[in-house]
């Protein structure tokens, strides 16, 4: 037999699912509701993804090598890359999620631009799924109905995931993400060619950061904020606005987008034969707000133990055989993820706390060890002194502003 597999959602999640599947010869089925989506995303890929998904010169916008952390007080600190082959690379999610689409297709993946409405799930452990969908290829503007079998399901469609929903995986608290795309004069413009900001203070968002990231030929200003304080959303977002106001002299909106984003993996990522992965399984970072490298990283991690569990796509798996997955992912990250929730819940409490993060990031041994975990994925210990003087200036930075509680 050759095993079927859908991935359901095409960003770099699912797209990189599908290649991974396409790859060791399984029948892949890549559905995508919108194929020119431009997700509403800060764009910001670390520089491991770049070589680790083989990803173009072309794919990047802008190579950032200076980023502006800036207080509630306006205390500006400034953070740069030393090493020229370093960089964060800022990208249009609509020209990388479109390349990893293509790739997959190429590699052998049947792309359907198709709305997954509905999923037959089978009574026992052999029988096929049905994914019922509506075909936008085919139709006019209705599309035509249609249904297809498949041995196994990775649902890689966001943060409101169907796939989840039929599934019952359980839900998540989640986070609103607002942005304005804004084209800057060339003068203007030129001031953000390799620098990022980012902004903190409950005037911009009360739960994260906002941020001014550049892209091709405009800058991304936006903020999120928790579920509960959707109703404040466009006020922070007019909080980013005057902050940033100055830098921004003669920009014109180009594009407004709105977006949720999970904000912990949901309880149930793995049913039957149908795994979740990207945000659909909730895999966005807590105070960094990162979701690009995770959601590739989760489906190219799910794929590859699909096709080794299956033993190249000639079996059926069974969902104990598939939550080897979960084990993988879980060991890998999961420490990753309990830190940043830790630092948000921390840091981002107060504007005395966010003051006291400011000041921290302007510390090198921070720097170096920040960059480290976020360009390359792997935290290398500090060395034991280092260690102590970092957590000294922690500690030293939260009792100047009289941000630590008792």
């Amino acid at each position: 037999m050759t095993l079927r597999v859908a991935v359901v959602g095409s960003g770099p999640a699912g797209s990189s699912a599908a290649e991974t599947l396409a790859k060791a010869g399984i029948e892949t089925y890549l559905f995508e509701r919108k194929l020119d989506n431009a997700k509403p995303c800060g764009g910001a890929i670390p520089l491991c993804m770049v070589s680790e998904f083989d990803l173009p010169p072309q794919i990047i916008d802008r190579q950032v090598r200076k980023m502006k952390m800036i207080s509630p007080s306006n205390r500006e600190v400034d953070i740069n890359l030393v090493n020229e082959d370093e960089y964060i690379g800022m990208c249009r999610r609509e020209v990388l999620d479109g390349f990893l689409r293509d790739r997959a297709a190429k590699l052998g993946a049947n792309l359907i631009n198709a709305t997954v409405h509905k999923l037959d799930i089978p009574q026992n452990n052999t029988d096929p799924y049905t994914i019922h969908y509506v075909d936008h290829s085919e139709g006019g503007a209705q599309g035509i109905a249609k249904s297809l079998k498949v041995d196994a399901i990775i649902g890689a469609d966001g943060a409101n995931s169907r796939i989840a929903k039929e599934i019952d995986a359980g839900d998540y608290n989640y986070a609103i993400a607002f942005q304005e795309r804004i084209r800057l004069p060339e003068a203007q413009m030129a001031y953000y060619n390799d620098l990022a900001e980012m902004y903190v203070g409950n005037d911009v968002s009360t739960d994260f950061y906002a941020w001014v990231f550049p892209k091709y030929d405009h800058v991304a200003v936006g903020t999120g904020t928790m579920q509960v304080n959707k109703a404040s959303i466009k006020q922070l977002q007019a909080g980013i606005r005057a902050r940033a106001a100055r830098k921004l002299v003669g920009g014109q909106i180009i594009k407004v987008e709105a977006h949720p984003i999970p904000e912990h993996p949901r309880p149930r990522r793995v049913v039957g034969r149908v795994a979740l992965v990207g945000d659909a399984a909730g895999y966005v970072t807590k105070s960094s707000g990162e979701g690009i490298y995770f959601a590739a990283k989760s489906g190219r991690m799910c794929a590859e133990t699909l096709v080794e569990v299956s033993q190249g796509g000639t079996r059926i798996p069974t969902e104990s055989e598939l939550k080897v997955y979960l084990k993988r992912w879980d060991r890998k990250y999961g420490m990753t993820y309990k830190v940043l929730d830790l630092l948000q819940t921390v840091f981002y409490r107060s504007d005395a706390t966010r003051e006291a993060f400011v000041e921290m990031c302007a510390d090198r041994d921070v720097q170096r060890l920040t960059f480290d975990s976020y360009l390359y994925k792997t935290v290398v210990p500090a060395n034991p002194i280092t260690q102590m003087k970092i957590t000294a200036k922690t500690l030293g930075s939260l009792l100047r502003g009289n941000a630590l509680a008792p």
